[in-house]
């Protein structure tokens, strides 16, 4: 390795785990000087935010196999639970607005805010609501269609907790999240939590994304590298990549007693890539099969059992 490549290892090294402490021990400051919203940072555009929300909206009911037509029904009377909103809970007014009871965001982060730009989306969304879909979405807000007075707990709640768990039981008829669940620091409890605040028969629906969010640097799946301590200490706190793969999620489903429904592959990476990786791979990957290895994100869908 050249000196240049061993420097700026070095100085990764000790920037993510600087970092990583201002994220363990003051994580509201962290979010300030990371200006995290929780979609990464590809929206340039505001009307792309809201296209972004709308997209993960009409994606959730394709995977469960609800058209159009059928929504309202399905939503009629449900309360809902989204894991990791990011800073506009858009999915979770959408799901109001369609008919859902409520929905109860929960995150690590304390993310959500109406701030003007926020404010700015969440208008330019409920612009391009019909009218009965709006109408509902605009009566979310502590003061009716006024956006910057924030969401009525009502009909969208926020609870920030140190698991990012929501400690429910028995009382949501959907649980859902997108790109959230390859950053909890505890995937068993996080499905065990899952499992709890279900009702019998309630549907767990997510799309997961195992890539590296940027943090690989010539293979795609060359974060696997890492060894388990190192990335731990640069990265435990901070949200990013747990690094687990898709063998982990079917152990901690079937660990939780929820029902897998679905589980399908979204990206692979090519053969050529997980051959190049694997005589590097960190212990924890090593004995994976090349298909687990290949897996760069999926769609899972659960059900609590309806006879416990």
């Amino acid at each position: 390795m050249s000196t240049n490549n061993i420097v700026g290892t070095l100085r990764r090294i000790v920037q993510a785990t600087l970092t990583n402490q201002i994220a363990r021990f003051a994580p509201s400051l962290y979010v300030q000087l990371t200006g995290q919203t929780g979609r990464g940072a590809g929206e340039i555009r505001l009307e792309e935010v809201g296209n972004y929300f709308e997209t993960c909206f009409e994606e959730y009911f394709q995977q469960l196999g609800v058209s159009e037509t059928e929504r309202a029904d399905y939503l009629n009377g449900k309360r809902m639970l989204e894991y990791g909103p990011g800073d506009v809970p858009g999915v979770a007014m959408l799901m109001v607005a369609h008919g859902a009871d409520q929905v109860l965001c929960v995150d690590r982060f304390p993310l959500v805010k109406m701030s003007p730009k926020n404010v700015q989306i969440v208008k330019l969304m409920l612009d391009r609501l019909p009218q009965v879909p709006r109408e509902r979405a605009k009566a979310c807000f502590r003061q009716a269609g006024q956006l910057q007075s924030g969401f009525d707990s009502k009909f969208i709640d926020y609870l920030v907790t140190p698991s990012g768990l929501s400690g429910l039981s028995n009382e949501m008829d959907m649980v859902f999240s997108r790109a959230v669940l390859e950053h909890v620091n505890d995937l068993p409890a996080t499905f065990r939590d899952m499992y709890a605040a279900l009702k019998p028969g309630g549907i767990a629906i997510h799309l997961v994304d195992l890539k590296s969010h940027g943090l690989h640097r010539k293979n795609p799946l060359d974060f696997l590298c890492w060894s388990t301590w190192l990335w731990s200490m640069m990265y435990s706190e901070k949200g990013v990549p747990n690094r687990l793969r898709v063998n982990a999620y079917r152990d901690a489903v079937a660990q939780s007693g929820l029902e897998i429904l679905a589980l399908k592959p979204t990206m692979l990476a090519s053969p050529d890539d997980v051959r190049a990786v694997r005589p590097e791979l960190a212990t924890p990957f090593k004995d994976l099969s090349e298909e687990e290895l290949s897996w760069l994100g999926f769609w899972l869908v659960c059900r609590k059992p309806t006879v416990q």
